[in-house]
């Protein structure tokens, strides 16, 4: 038998959260095949099958957090055989699920590894107790009604009514959800604790520190994406065939930050100490929604970065976002970050920095209002830009200066090409 532990993956990180176990107990696995996927502070990883075999048993199911080099599951390693390889049901009887047990030490009885791992948490012997399952199996249930009125982890639902005294959770022995179930009449009213995930929590962590550490102020304006809208669809299938990706709107917005990045450095700057550090390159953070919530991957170097470059860069990250597999260093040293909020609906918004960083970009949603141009009431497909900064360093000036040179470059997009 071999342990699978979770491997090092990061100099900071000690602790890991099971996302999602691939396999199954008993499954036989190919070597090289994904087996778990493991939620670190900062992304996701995945641990392999080191060769081929069968998944024995799973010792920290989904949502419960390991550390580094802790076992989280036993695998033996096994050929394929007819035996391990799935069959297809006879074709004279129903299909039966295929059924995981480990043989007792009393005869023909046989306990299933979930309920091996409860009767473990509460100190029964398993092989003791009746089973009712298939066979004589001993099931979790069956544990349960052993358990003789002691208390049970606390992954199934509490029902009282209102006549009863307060509902008090137990302390949950696994990190499994709870759910709390509320009788009122006819009504049901339900209650979901889960564990913060690991991104979740680090999200949280940063973004507190941000609002005690800086001095944060937010200052706004408006640009007419008429311009870039006409641009766009003018060379859009003439980018597609060329370089093989689509032209959006977001090489468009981080080569506009760059540019105005260079013109005022302090929002490319960070606090360190007592002193103030100038980056002199532009690694830029585009905020995506991920399988586990918002990530920030970061553009390296966007100075040096075509259109294309950008386009296909993001393209991938969001991807790899959205199947979970992005890798620690996609997240680490961006200089500034970009969010767009406009994707998911947002008017308006006051977006919060990214420590160590001293700015952020929000976009939003492009809507068609009415403006005053030369002389004249019209209709055009506006935005709001908001820049978030640490005061301490950026003064208001320069603040509304970065945002004006945004809205002049978007306005006017060949500046880009010019270097007006």
């Amino acid at each position: 038998m071999t342990p699978i532990v979770v491997p090092a993956v990061g100099e900071s990180i000690s602790e890991v959260q099971i996302s999602q176990w691939l396999k199954k107990e008993g499954e036989w696995v190919a070597a090289g095949t994904d087996l778990v996927d493991l939620e670190t502070e900062k992304a996701s990883v995945q641990v392999s099958a080191p060769v081929d075999g069968i998944l024995l048993r799973i010792l920290k199911p989904n949502d419960q957090f390991a550390a580094v080099g802790e076992a989280i599951a036993e695998f033996q390693p096994a050929a394929k055989t007819a035996a391990s390889a799935p069959s297809a049901p006879a074709p004279t009887s129903p299909a039966q699920p295929a059924v995981v047990a480990s043989a007792g030490t009393n005869g023909d009885v046989r306990v299933m590894p979930a309920a091996r791992r409860m009767a473990g948490d509460l100190g029964l012997n398993p092989e003791s107790i009746p089973g009712t399952g298939p066979g004589g199996r001993v099931l979790k249930e069956d544990v349960a009604n052993a358990s003789s009125g002691r208390s049970v982890p606390a992954v199934a639902p509490v029902v009282v009514s209102p006549a009863q005294a307060p509902v008090v959770v137990p302390a949950a022995t696994s990190i499994a959800a709870t759910s709390i179930a509320v009788q009122q009449g006819s009504q049901n009213r339900s209650e979901e604790v889960k564990p913060m995930s690991m991104i979740r929590r680090t999200i949280a962590t940063r973004l507190v520190r941000a609002q005690h550490e800086a001095a944060l102020l937010t200052t706004f304006n408006e640009v007419d994406m008429q311009p870039v809208m006409q641009l766009r669809n003018k060379y859009k299938d003439a980018f597609l065939e060329k370089h093989g990706t689509k032209l959006g709107f977001m090489s468009f917005y981080a080569k506009a930050a760059c540019e105005a990045l260079k013109r005022y450095p302090a929002v490319n700057a960070e606090v360190r100490g007592n002193n103030i550090v100038y980056k002199q390159y532009y690694d830029i953070g585009i905020a995506i929604g991920g399988g586990k919530g918002l990530v920030v991957p970061v553009l390296r170097n966007v100075e040096r970065m075509s259109f294309a470059d950008v386009e296909r860069t993001i393209g991938e990250f969001a991807d790899l976002a959205k199947n979970n597999r992005l890798m620690p260093e996609d997240l680490e040293g961006g200089t500034f970050t970009i969010s767009n909020g406009g994707i998911y609906g947002s008017l308006l918004s006051t977006p919060i920095v990214n420590p160590p960083q001293s700015g952020i970009l929000g976009l939003h949603s492009i809507q068609e209002r009415p403006i005053a141009l030369n002389g004249q009431v019209v209709i055009r497909p506006m935005m709001y830009l908001a820049l978030t900064y640490d005061h301490r360093i950026i003064d208001g000036r320069e603040a509304v200066s970065f945002l004006k040179t945004i809205k002049e470059v978007i306005e006017d997009p060949a500046r880009l090409f010019l270097e007006l």
